[in-house]
């Protein structure tokens, strides 16, 4: 079985990815804020639990779709 090495480029790339999954969450949460009139400020801090959630499945999901990107791309590339 052949041994894999992450490089620390790699696990810097995938935390910058995370971070602005995180931060689309965040966004998120602050639409829904605003756009409920009746909603405290104070929900940005209440609801960190489930931003959290929310981008760990934005990360999954961009995940996803980066696998099958390069997947696809790799079998429809011909080799020479």
């Amino acid at each position: 079985m052949k041994d894999t090495i992450i490089t620390a480029r790699q696990k810097k790339r995938e935390v910058i990815t995370w971070l602005v999954c995180f931060l689309i969450a965040n966004l998120i949460n602050f639409y829904a804020i605003v756009t409920y009139e009746d909603t405290s400020f104070s929900e940005l801090f209440t609801s960190l639990g489930y931003v959290f959630v929310a981008s760990l499945a934005i990360y999954f999901l961009w995940t996803i779709i980066r696998i099958l990107f390069y997947g696809l791309k790799k079998v429809l590339i011909v080799k020479k």
